[in-house]
């Protein structure tokens, strides 16, 4: 099977042939395959795709295509001129080109279907190309697939924020409905203009359907969910109450530690808080065996520490009431014994609760129709994507590579799918 034949396959161009093809020796080859127009065809007006008649040809221009045994492939066309009626003289439609950029379609799909296992870096290098080809072709695929997007039958929507660069943070609202999880909106910065450009973007009648949002307690989101969703049930996701709770364990212990080696180095409190953090923090069921040791030193002591530990432990059943007003006195009484128990952090995290009883009350009436910890799981992959990044310093890029990785965005139908 020859070459022509072998493109006429995958690639065949309406209008167009392969002429002939070449190899060219020397720093790495390249190979380069020359392209004219069918014989009897007429260009196409690159704006409204019309026959036209011609006018005069261009400079030839080389088009990267997709490596053919991984060897850089070009494309070699001398783009002709027509005089189209509607819009004058203009270059010709070119189907296997995307504008004036240097690349085909075919080859920037294929970067950046690789860009979504790959980093971007790595795929440049893999593929004998630019990393802003890799850019603009992940910035194609976003552009292509979310104005494609279907955007019915959103009822369930998760709401967080992530810090991404040193006081730089992202809003992130993400659909959590049964069967379709994805990325559906980022915003920079975490503000009250951040989440408003959501429902902005979603429509007044699209932001009606929705019936639950899962957040965290920022006060920003908070004011925009009964602003703009006043129909939903807004459901405090429970991820973060924990955070709340392992923070407050955690300045309880790291107080405490520093009085006591002040006091007394030596001490047999002191020894026992050293390197305790993890088994304070971790579901028991999670720890090692040496961890749990560490666990049982640490119950034996009558410590500030341990207080605050077992306000913790206590809690846990909580999420466990099959009904809400059953919660609701359970949760009463441990703001109780939190606010009595003289630890500062802990009192703040009972008054936080208390704060909020009725949207984490909500959680109890949500649990059973919409996946609350899916939030979770897309914030760890969503945190995942951004390690492998590291490199970007743009909102832009950021926000392109999330919408590519996490917003199961469509893509076009095409002949032949290269990877």
């Amino acid at each position: 099977m020859g070459l022509k034949t072998l493109l006429n396959r995958v690639e065949r161009l309406k209008g167009f042939v392969y002429e002939s093809s070449r190899l060219i020796e020397g720093r790495g080859g390249r190979i380069e395959i020359k392209l004219r127009p069918r014989e009897g065809s007429r260009g196409a007006c690159s704006h409204c795709h019309k026959p036209a008649p011609g006018y005069d040809r261009l400079c030839e221009r080389h088009f990267q295509f997709v490596p053919l045994w991984g060897i850089p492939t070009f494309f070699r066309y001398a783009p002709r001129r027509v005089r189209c009626r509607e819009h004058g003289i203009v270059v010709e439609h070119l189907p296997w080109a995307l504008g004036k950029r240097p690349l085909t379609a075919s080859f920037a799909w294929f970067l950046a279907s690789w860009a979504k296992l790959l980093s971007w870096q790595d795929v440049s290098r893999t593929f004998k190309t630019s990393w802003q080809s890799v850019f603009r072709s992940v910035e194609m695929a976003v552009d292509w697939g979310r104005a494609r997007m279907d955007l019915e039958g959103i009822t369930a929507t998760g709401v967080d924020e992530i810090h991404w660069r040193k006081g730089r943070f992202l809003t992130l609202v993400y659909q959590i409905n049964e069967g379709m999880k994805r990325l559906l909106f980022v915003a920079e910065n975490r503000e009250e203009t951040s989440l408003r450009k959501f429902f902005l973007w979603l429509g007044p009648e699209r932001s009606a359907q929705i019936r639950f949002i899962c957040s965290d307690m920022w006060q920003p989101y908070l004011n925009v969910i009964a602003e703009r969703a006043s129909g939903a049930l807004n459901v405090l996701d429970r991820y973060h109450i924990a955070a709340k709770m392992n923070q407050a364990i955690d300045e309880v212990r790291a107080k405490e530690t520093r009085q006591v080696r002040a006091h007394n180095r030596l001490s047999k409190s002191s020894v026992v808080l050293k390197h305790s953090r993890w088994c304070l923090l971790k579901r028991v069921e999670n720890l090692t065996a040496k961890q749990t040791v560490k666990l049982k030193e640490l119950l034996a002591c009558n410590l500030r520490t341990v207080r605050a530990y077992l306000l913790k432990e206590q809690f846990h059943f909580f999420w466990e009431y099959a009904s809400a007003a059953w919660a609701g006195k359970f949760l009463e009484q441990w703001c109780t014994a939190a606010m009595r128990s003289r630890l500062e952090p802990m009192k703040k995290v009972a008054r936080m609760l208390r704060d909020h009883k009725p949207l984490i009350l909500n959680w109890f009436e949500a649990r059973e129709q919409v996946s609350l910890g899916a939030v979770e799981g897309l914030n760890n992959r969503l945190k995942a994507n951004l390690r492998k990044s590291y490199g970007f310093r743009t909102y832009r890029a950021i926000k392109l590579m999330l919408y590519h990785k996490l917003g199961a965005l469509p893509e076009p139908e095409l002949t032949h799918r290269f990877c």
